[in-house]
């Protein structure tokens, strides 16, 4: 159906929803789109006009923040593949993702949503995340425009960040993503400035104008206060159906105050849209099987665990005894299915397929012995006729190594709220420390999708593996890695702090309607960098196996693009995989610039006693940066200092190129 052949009434009625998920049919006189949440998977609802209900099963993924961690941008486009083989098999157009915000705030209720505290590596992976969707036949939906960098009165409060961090950090994940051209673009629930998100007319303009973002613009659920002024900012859809928005709507056309021309703009965006989400559907077979969409839950969490901390106790050994504790490393026990042990809570919740895993038995399974196993603690304080620390110290003081399973969850990591505090516990610390007091090879697996303050007892194990919140085969996988039938290759994509405390969010001021991003643009790694103050554990550090070291850095470039090459050897008898990060230095500014930023990357495996040589090419717009007082992107002439590393703070090579009327120089 074209445009004018709808009437006015169903113009207003096509920009408004049908009903908590679907776009209108007009009683199945044209198609329309349905809509699912996904973060770990999609969750569709058991009734498709409204969330009450409950949902439907779906394979369960590992968090977006865990793929990411990956740092993998084939399994990034796997990944999405496998969600809109999903989507589609439940009767589903549009996904909602993938989640760009910047983790900011250690603190947000939704980081296990997002991908990454740094806009290069977040658009990067969310533009091949889109990539793959699409390619599928499901459309994607990035989200939120923008700023929604925590969960603290969302409704209602204003993000004030001046305009160059905004292009810098904020915009820039979406203006890469849309680089692979979604189909729609979600707004934000918050105020960005003093402007709600879905009024956001300012940002729209840059999506559209100098992005080229020719989709939908969406709005989050129930993010539009007056549909008017929503709809004459840019916004196409409101989402989903309010009797009362819709009303208003009505009477403001009526009153003159919205012309059937603007009305227009928006419906045939609606109308674009059902129409390109069939046409990706047309003779689209599902690429993968539901078997092996299960199965690959456990390659993406294999490939996301992060080993923070060994000092040779990991992997196991065969033979060694073994002691575990922790209600996390048995969410399926006591006849009490507990998921929300090992997953985020909100929208983001899946119901998962397969029966929860249990890390006990996975453990004797694998490793090959019994294991003394103690619950030490629940995850609330309220199971408590279960719990017996005492015990899992008695057990820990006469095995081998001691493992425990520790974290957060869905009652405290959520869409709506934000954590109170970084620290995992009382409960949970006592039993880190006391367990570790009697036995010194003590391992901590970590069941959280953001930050964990581990100053008491970090100096006090003798490993840390950080598992996210891990999917249906999750368990398997951290197996594979305690056991060393996995080499752990995963890497953080934010800064762990020691404390709260120490991170940019905690020092800004902020009230109940205002938050002001004081740091500017020192967000993550750009503020520990810049400010010389030493996280926990640095952007980009994940430990490995083997041993990487890096030689012979190169740089060429024929005057447009630079190529950046140099050797990573595996060093030790275990075959790995390395991820190497290129930063770029800007030596000589007049204008203020972190230290460093993240320009380049690439995961590179490397068989043991081998080289390989690494290839990383940056364009102009790895060196530019927004000027305020010219009001577009500017490169400076002059030199750059091109740093490779394992990490943010482990800078393994240098190399100097300069910069003379945007073009690249070498030798210096």
């Amino acid at each position: 159906m074209k445009i004018n052949e709808l009437t006015i009434e169903q113009k207003l009625r096509l920009i408004c929803g049908k009903d908590c998920w679907n776009t209108c049919d007009f009683d199945g006189k044209i198609p329309s789109v349905k809509t699912t949440d996904a973060s770990m998977g999609i969750r569709m609802p058991v009734d498709p006009e409204k969330w009450t209900d409950g949902d439907k099963p779906s394979v369960a993924y590992p968090s977006l923040q865990m793929l990411c961690n990956t740092w993998d941008t084939d399994m990034a486009r796997t990944y999405a593949e496998c969600v809109a083989d999903d989507c589609l098999d439940a009767g589903a157009d549009v996904v909602l993702g993938p989640g760009v915000n910047i983790k900011r705030d250690p603190l947000c209720g939704r980081s296990f949503e997002y991908l990454s505290e740094d806009p290069f590596l977040a658009g990067v992976m969310a533009r091949e995340y889109v990539k793959g969707m699409q390619s599928e036949g499901a459309g994607a939906c990035v989200k939120h425009f923008c700023c929604n960098n925590a969960e603290l009165n969302r409704f209602q409060q204003s993000s004030d960040v001046d305009e160059r961090t905004l292009r810098e950090i904020y915009y820039k994940p979406f203006e890469i993503a849309l680089q692979a051209k979604p189909v729609s673009v979600m707004s934000s629930y918050n105020r960005i400035n003093g402007v709600y998100g879905s009024e956001y007319k300012k940002g729209y303009d840059v999506l559209r104008n100098e992005y080229g973002f020719d989709g939908l613009i969406m709005s989050d659920w129930d993010a539009v206060r007056d549909r008017t002024s929503a709809a004459k900012a840019g916004l196409d859809l409101e989402m989903p159906y309010s009797e009362n928005n819709y009303e208003k709507l009505v009477q403001d056309y009526n009153d003159g105050k919205i012309t059937e021309k603007e009305i227009d703009v928006l419906a045939e965006r609606v109308l674009d849209v059902v129409e390109r989400c069939k046409q990706m559907q047309k003779g689209k077979k599902r690429k993968h099987t539901l078997a092996e969409r299960i199965a690959f839950t456990q390659t993406v969490e294999r490939e996301g665990i992060v080993l923070l901390k060994n000092n040779g106790v990991l992997p196991l050994e065969k033979g060694q005894s073994l002691s575990m504790c922790g209600w996390f490393a048995r969410p399926c026990a006591y006849n009490r299915k507990r998921p929300e042990l090992v997953c985020g809570g909100g929208s983001g919740k899946v119901e998962r397929l397969t029966p929860m895993f249990d890390m006990l038995e996975i453990m004797k399974r694998e490793h090959g012995s019994d294991i003394a196993y103690e619950p030490a603690f629940s995850d609330d304080g309220v199971d408590g006729a279960f719990m017996n620390a005492g015990k899992a110290v008695e057990n820990a003081a006469v095995s081998d190594v001691n493992i425990v399973f520790a974290g957060t969850g869905a009652y405290k990591e959520s869409e709506g709220g934000d954590r109170p505090t970084m620290n995992n516990g009382i409960a949970q610390t006592r039993t880190i420390l006391d367990t570790a007091s009697v036995n010194p090879n003590t391992v901590v697996v970590l069941f959280a999708g953001a930050p964990i303050d581990m100053s008491e007892w970090i100096d006090k194990v003798a490993a840390v593996v950080y598992a996210g919140f891990p999917g249906e085969n999750g368990g398997d996988a951290i197996a594979d890695v305690l056991t060393g039938k996995v080499n752990p290759c995963g890497k953080l994509s934010e800064t762990f702090p020691v404390r709260y405390e120490d991170s940019p969010a905690a020092k800004s001021r902020n009230d109940s309607k205002v938050t002001r991003y004081e740091e500017g643009l020192l967000v993550g790694y750009r503020y520990f960098d810049t400010c010389g103050i030493l996280p926990q554990f640095p952007f980009g550090h994940g430990l490995s196996y083997a041993k990487f070291e890096y030689a012979d850095i190169r740089s060429e470039s024929d005057g447009n693009t630079l190529d950046i090459t140099f050797d990573v050897k595996n060093a030790s008898k275990i075959d790995g995989k390395e991820i190497s990060q290129v930063y770029v230095r800007a030596l000589s500014s007049y204008v203020t610039r972190p230290y460093k930023e993240l320009k380049g990357f690439a995961k590179t495996f490397v068989r043991a006693g081998t080289t390989e040589r690494v290839k990383v090419t940056l364009d102009k717009n790895a060196f530019e940066y927004w000027s305020t007082a010219k009001d577009r992107w500017d490169i400076e002439d002059g030199a750059y200092e091109i740093l490779v590393g394992a990490s943010a703070q482990d800078i393994r090579l240098k190399a100097k190129v300069k910069m003379i009327g945007s073009r690249f120089f070498i030798g210096i």
